[in-house]
């Protein structure tokens, strides 16, 4: 019998978890479908998702350093980075993505510890050979985007599909503890 119990302690809170991490797996499945399919409008994308995010940031930032301490002059210095640097990737996108490639490669690291600490973590339930696979792919996807950051052509390119990749993979690992959840409860 799977034991779930190191997420979730409860029978209702079992199908809510199965439930949305079927949703959110069939999402990041056609999420990264497009990716690959369509490299460069992902890229594109990301790099002006980042970019708004920022500049919200910034805004947010600037307001909480009006409402608090007008004086406060790392309070309004961060704020302004913030907006310089969304208004330089939302204006220039491309220079933005090579950015993110930079940026991404350190992600995909990250994601391939996270991914394996969650592996051993689940062992031996239903779902955790994918999670081992996602940090194995995670890091090999580090790997290349290391070796390949040198090209900006190639990290344009790059940072569309393998972001794709990456979010097809974590679409089917949702999809596999969904799966193994919705037979535990």
């Amino acid at each position: 019998m799977l034991n779930y119990s190191i997420f979730i302690n409860n029978q209702d809170a079992t199908e809510k978890f199965a439930k949305y991490s079927k949703i959110y797996g069939i999402l990041f499945l056609i999420l990264g479908l497009s990716g690959i399919i369509f490299p460069n409008i992902m890229a594109l994308t990301s790099a002006l998702f980042i970019g708004w995010l920022l500049l919200l940031s910034g805004i947010a930032t600037a307001v909480q350093t009006w409402q608090i301490n007008k004086k406060d002059w790392l309070g309004w210095l961060k704020a302004l980075m913030f907006i310089v640097v969304s208004v330089l990737i939302i204006l220039n996108p491309l220079s933005g993505i090579i950015a993110l490639g930079i940026l991404f490669t350190a992600y995909f690291f990250i994601d391939s510890a996270l991914n394996l600490s969650l592996a051993f973590s689940l062992k031996p339930n239903s779902g955790w050979i994918m999670a081992l696979l996602n940090a194995i792919l995670s890091f090999a996807i580090g790997v290349y985007f290391f070796i390949a950051i040198t090209d900006p052509i190639k990290t344009i390119w790059l940072v569309g599909i393998l972001v794709g990749i990456s979010l097809f993979f974590d679409g089917m690992m949702l999809l596999m503890l969904a799966k193994g959840a919705k037979k535990e409860s």
